[in-house]
């Protein structure tokens, strides 16, 4: 039988905002997207720097910090793109559930179309909002906006339980009408617990200097508290 392995980026041992309560984040290597906001480039080429683990050495780690997850914490696999290691993820998953370890996955939906088994094992999608328009979601992403709908349509189908977030940029989608474009979408799918803006911020930019890659968003400065508070009203005026 051949054996499982995965890349793993990095991993945080006691995440505090990747899912409910108190979380072991587990990042894997690779994504397709290529967002012009991105802080972590480095995740993008699967084959990249990385630690290669089975899925039985990572919830062995995991199962350290089991003492800490309480009620409300658990694993959270994020990326990179998660769903760009399905083999190695859903046998994570498989095995946290046997655990009785609580199970998120923080993604993009775009991975390779296979995702009911996944889903059946992951009790949270926190799912990252590109962009709700077509065009912009292409010129923001560089793909097709379907693929991400594809994925949308198994989590409704599962009746899977929804985080939404979305990065908000300045001078690209950080006014009313954005806003009330995400609330409009929010209200369309279901078992959304939460919606989050998340602020733009530059804290990436030095990666791309160190891979010479060129960082198309550069100048462009951090979203404000005042801006985010100013659209968090308008956020909650509307769903």
């Amino acid at each position: 039988m051949k054996k499982i392995l995965g890349r793993i980026s990095s991993i945080e041992s006691m995440g505090l905002l990747d899912g409910p309560g108190i979380r072991f984040v587990a990042f894997l290597q690779g994504c397709k997207l290529r967002c012009k906001y991105c802080h972590n480039p480095e995740t993008w080429d699967v084959n990249g720097r990385s630690q290669i683990t089975s899925p039985e050495e990572l919830i062995k780690k995991i199962s350290r910090f089991k003492n800490y997850f309480g009620t409300d914490g658990g694993v959270t696999f994020s990326g990179g793109e998660p769903l760009l290691q399905p083999e190695f993820l859903l046998e994570c998953l498989k095995l946290c559930k046997k655990e009785n370890i609580h199970t998120c996955i923080d993604t993009a939906g775009v991975g390779f179309g296979e995702y009911d088994e996944i889903l059946d094992y992951t009790d949270l999608v926190i799912l990252d909002i590109k962009a709700v328009d077509e065009g912009e979601y292409r010129e923001l992403t560089g793909h097709d906006i379907k693929y991400f709908n594809q994925f949308l349509s198994v989590t409704q189908r599962k009746n899977k339980k929804l985080w939404l977030r979305q990065v908000i940029v300045p001078n690209m989608n950080d006014d009313r009408e954005h806003i009330v474009a995400l609330c409009e979408f929010a209200k369309k799918l279901k078992n959304v617990e939460k919606v989050e803006l998340l602020p733009y911020k530059t804290i990436g930019v030095h990666k791309y200097r160190d891979l010479n890659i060129p960082y198309r968003l550069d100048g462009v400065p951090e979203l404000s508290e005042e801006k985010l508070d100013e659209l968090n009203k308008i956020l909650k005026e509307n769903l």
